[in-house]
């Protein structure tokens, strides 16, 4: 069984793939540019990738293909109908990440909400030392206890979330932006209403034809001007040079990504143009990433073979 990891750098160095090595001829490679995976996968059995594409023409072109594997939950980068024509099995795993994204998305939140890099700096910076009282009251911030959390995005990441924000004594409704959910016994609203009166608004949802461009600069001039987003969903869903205007003129106090339209983030994007930079926190797409995550990632992808 030849089994080729395209991407295999994705999931870390630090994560050992002894597992899969032990179940065939496993060949890895740490990236694949498109012009190289239809050479890379001529004669695999088995693919997997987190971030390489697999075209129909890559799969018609690969006679051996029976399985492509998504070192993740996403699966937008298979052409999942081709796949199906194909008869090619496509596997990802679900779930795996759930405790990791929702830690950081609290971890944005509150460093967001509290300044924590601003107080940071000021102690650092030697000030703090000089001052005449003990503590500082250069930022303001508030608790999160008796907030609205408005949550898009109701799944598996979006309900432990909820009871996460509800653990902390904040009022949760939620927004299904596939329209189906339903999640006693928080809320539901449509998207306007959730923006309208939410103090805090987390994105949790898939990127599909519904969320694509959800938030852009018509719904964020409907929301408190005290209101923060987080998003750890999909990139695409919010307009990033909407949501920077929103921020620089006061429109929406801030916000928190950690997932953007393009990965790795262009140089020129207007996210690190923005002009109050202490509103707006970015992290390099790690709410997924926990140790504990990844190792639970490849053992799925394991299964998913072995199970085949």
């Amino acid at each position: 069984m030849n089994i080729v990891f395209l991407d295999a750098e994705t999931i870390g160095q630090d994560i050992s793939l002894e597992e899969l090595e032990s179940l065939g001829n496993f060949v890895k490679y740490s990236n694949t540019s498109p012009e190289n995976v239809l050479c890379r996968l001529k004669e695999a059995d088995i693919a997997i990738v987190n971030k390489t594409k697999i075209t129909a023409e890559i799969m018609d072109a690969c006679p051996n293909l029976k399985l492509i594997c998504v070192a993740a939950t996403g699966m937008n980068n298979i052409d999942l109908e081709a796949a199906a024509k194909a008869g090619i099995a496509v596997k990802n795993v679900a779930a795996y990440s759930t405790d990791s994204v929702v830690q950081l998305t609290y971890g944005i939140l509150f460093s967001l909400m509290m300044h924590i890099s601003c107080f940071d700096a000021y102690v650092k910076s030697g000030e703090y030392s000089k001052s005449m009282i003990f503590t500082n009251y250069a930022h303001t911030f508030s608790e999160l206890s008796g907030k609205r959390i408005g949550i898009i995005g109701m799944g598996a990441i979006g309900k432990k979330s909820a009871a996460v924000g509800t653990a902390f004594g904040a009022e949760v409704v939620y927004c299904s932006t596939s329209g189906k959910n339903n999640s006693a016994p928080y809320a539901r609203m449509e998207l306007d209403e959730l923006l309208k009166t939410s103090d805090i608004v987390l994105i949790h949802a898939p990127l599909n034809e519904n969320t694509r461009n959800l938030l852009n600069a018509e719904k964020f001039r409907l929301m408190k001007p005290s209101a923060l987003l987080v998003n750890t969903g999909r990139g695409p869903i919010v307009n990033e040079a909407d949501l920077v205007e929103a921020i620089d003129s006061g429109t929406v106090a801030g916000a928190a990504l950690d997932v953007f339209s393009k990965e790795p983030l262009p140089a020129n994007s207007p996210l690190l143009g923005v002009k109050h930079p202490d509103r707006l926190i970015l992290t390099p797409h790690i709410a997924w990433a926990s140790i504990e995550a990844r190792k639970r990632l490849l053992h799925g992808i394991v299964e998913n073979i072995v199970k085949t």
